[in-house]
């Protein structure tokens, strides 16, 4: 039987965002969840799931917020306010094909992210990886972060090859035609679903969550999240899935 895994990210960027994913755990259909470590309301989101059966991963985040570490530690991740350099500061970066991120200072960080996700779920991270910045240096410091503490890294593919987490491959879906996408989600499930693999595992990685003033003020990512929650939790959609070829697992079942 296929495999596919449902994961939200972005646990702890905001009370809204929050409401959404849990929203999502304990009435839809994700059971794979990304937790933000540097946020404020990490401990929120947490809190808003406990006691549910959850796959928590690290979803190290370097361009929201403020850092865990000494800003001044980490001078070339933050602004002069002490806050990260914002997305679009990476992606203006990568049109000039430069790298402003230092590798120390950004393995120092997700060192810190590290250590507050230990804190914040008193376990291990069932996956490592990072909130999508293009920085070569970020993923090499989350690799490096990963094999000092054997952690299991999930790389991220930029072509659409399938990664190796464990000796599983894992592909990454990418919807084909985003308008229709962020019109109603559920149409990428079906893609997903009828174009799965054999003998590895599709991922879906989606962003839930309920609008709020942060949200608002930082992301441009705000009304698909809610599309996502919604279509994340209705009953039809899980029971087309029932009715699929197709086992719905969590990184915890991947050998």
């Amino acid at each position: 039987m296929k495999r596919l895994l449902i994961r939200a990210d972005d646990l702890g960027y905001s009370e809204g965002v929050n409401y959404g994913i849990a929203k999502t755990v304990i009435d839809g259909l994700v059971r794979s969840v990304g937790v933000m470590p540097n946020m404020p309301t990490a401990a929120h989101g947490l809190e808003l799931l406990k006691g549910q059966n959850v796959c928590y991963g690290q979803h190290t985040n370097i361009c929201v917020g403020k850092p865990l570490s000494d800003p001044k530690l980490i001078p070339s991740l933050c602004q002069e306010n002490g806050e990260f350099q914002p997305s679009m500061a990476y992606r203006e970066a990568a049109q000039r094909k430069e790298d402003f991120v230092v590798l120390d200072e950004v393995v120092l960080e997700i060192e810190a992210q590290y250590q507050r996700f230990r804190e914040l779920t008193e376990q291990e991270p069932s996956y490592f990886e990072g909130h999508a910045v293009a920085s070569t240096n970020f993923f090499k410091g989350l690799e490096i972060v990963a094999k000092r503490h054997g952690l299991p890294y999930l790389a991220m593919s930029m072509d659409g090859s399938p990664v190796m987490f464990r000796s599983t491959s894992i592909y990454a879906y990418m919807p084909k035609d985003f308008k229709t996408y962020t019109e109603d989600p559920f149409t990428a499930v079906q893609d997903a679903v009828e174009n799965a693999h054999e003998d590895a595992c599709d991922m879906m990685v989606f962003h839930p969550g309920y609008i709020d003033a942060f949200l608002l003020k930082t992301s441009s990512m705000t009304i698909p999240r809610v599309k996502e929650a919604e279509m994340l939790c209705k009953s039809t959609v899980g029971d087309w899935l029932g009715q699929q070829d197709i086992k719905l697992v969590t990184y915890d079942d991947l050998d």
